[in-house]
């Protein structure tokens, strides 16, 4: 999966994640609360992976062009 693909789900993650702690806030299930804070966490690490998959394809990049 590219870096792209890794940050959309990510954000999507994320989103879906707060909208289940909000559900579960507001018909009080703690249980949905933790699900949503867990896919939220989920979301953030696939965002981060996202993040350095970029940073090395533009290392290697970089490096390329110097070798040139």
């Amino acid at each position: 999966m590219g870096s792209t693909a890794d940050k959309i789900k990510g954000t999507a993650n994320e989103y879906a994640g707060k909208a289940k702690q909000g559900v579960g806030e507001a018909v009080g299930s703690e249980k949905l609360e933790g699900e949503g804070a867990i896919q939220e966490g989920k979301g953030h690490a696939q965002q981060a992976v996202g993040d350095a998959k970029a940073a090395a394809e533009k290392a290697a990049g970089k490096a390329k062009d110097a070798l040139k």
